[in-house]
């Protein structure tokens, strides 16, 4: 389908940050020692920002993630477990004000959080799903496979925080992937169209997180964008195949390959990670 067709769709497509924070330098790049020990050891730190996309579609607003909650550095129980608050401590460092919540960066470009549709989360880590209670009328699409690690044991050694997801207002939908025989999907196994018209389709790109997913964009009016959440750090450790310090590395190596196979049937494809210092840039420049 010719992208022409999807000229009206999406009217516009911004991105804010809720706070920044930092990575260690083999978190972003990997590394050959065992995570244990860089995460314990290493000084070395990047910063990073934690952007949240919004997308102005013709049938309302919708986020693509919804970054950290500024309790995160003001709460010291925020993570209620203390392996957690233990690990998180050693693999992050953030800087988040009283202005950096939901509300107050999408008002900053006009935009109510009232207004909100829906919540795309790329996956559950707490600095993804951090301005949800800010946005109780929205319908929150998540991944089943995503969802399911919520069953697990101990989902808050990785990050994910019952606390923070399972709220009482929370309009949480679990979405299944769809077979596709179209050839820009069929490699990924599936896909969801998000609004019904193809202006924006979830694929499946796990390897961060079992049931991690990117955002297809498309639209007329600029170049298609491929929102990837943590899939890479980097897009040009994506190219290189250069994968992170943490994740399952065979599943990103294969989500990586599948990206790059997108990006060539989509040549002027712009890939958006959530932590990029330059995919703000990125974006402005393509649209």
């Amino acid at each position: 389908m010719s992208l022409s067709n999807f000229d009206d769709r999406i009217k516009s497509v911004h991105v804010f940050s809720t706070g920044s924070g930092k990575q260690h330098k083999e978190h972003r790049y990997g590394s050959p020692m065992p995570s244990l020990w860089w995460v314990l050891t290493s000084r070395s730190w990047i910063e990073i920002p934690i952007n949240v996309y919004v997308l102005e579609h013709r049938d309302g607003l919708v986020l693509f993630d919804a970054g950290m909650d500024p309790a995160m550095g003001t709460d010291p129980a925020y993570i209620s477990s203390p392996v957690g608050r233990f690990f998180a401590r050693k693999l992050f460092r953030f800087h988040i004000g009283p202005d950096d919540t939901l509300t107050k960066k999408l008002e900053s470009l006009g935009y109510a959080a009232a207004g909100i549709r829906k919540v795309i989360v790329s996956h559950l880590h707490f600095d993804h799903i951090g301005g949800i209670e800010e946005v109780p009328q929205a319908e929150l699409l998540v991944s089943r496979d995503e969802w399911r690690q919520l069953s697990g044991p101990h989902p808050e050694r990785d990050f994910i925080l019952r606390e923070h997801i399972e709220l009482p207002k929370a309009k949480w939908r679990q979405i299944d992937m769809a077979p596709s025989d179209d050839p820009l999907f069929a490699p990924f196994g599936g896909c969801y169209n998000v609004m019904g018209d193809g202006s924006m389709i979830l694929l499946p790109t796990p390897g961060h997180t079992p049931g991690s997913i990117s955002l297809l964009v498309r639209t007329g009016k600029f170049p298609p964008l491929l929102l990837v959440g943590d899939l890479t750090y980097d897009v040009e450790l994506l190219m290189k195949d250069q994968v992170p310090g943490t994740g399952d590395t065979t599943l990103l190596r294969r989500s990586f390959a599948k990206v790059r196979a997108l990006k060539k049937q989509l040549p002027d494809l712009v890939i958006l990670p959530a932590h990029d210092p330059a995919a703000a840039e990125a974006l402005r420049a393509a649209t």
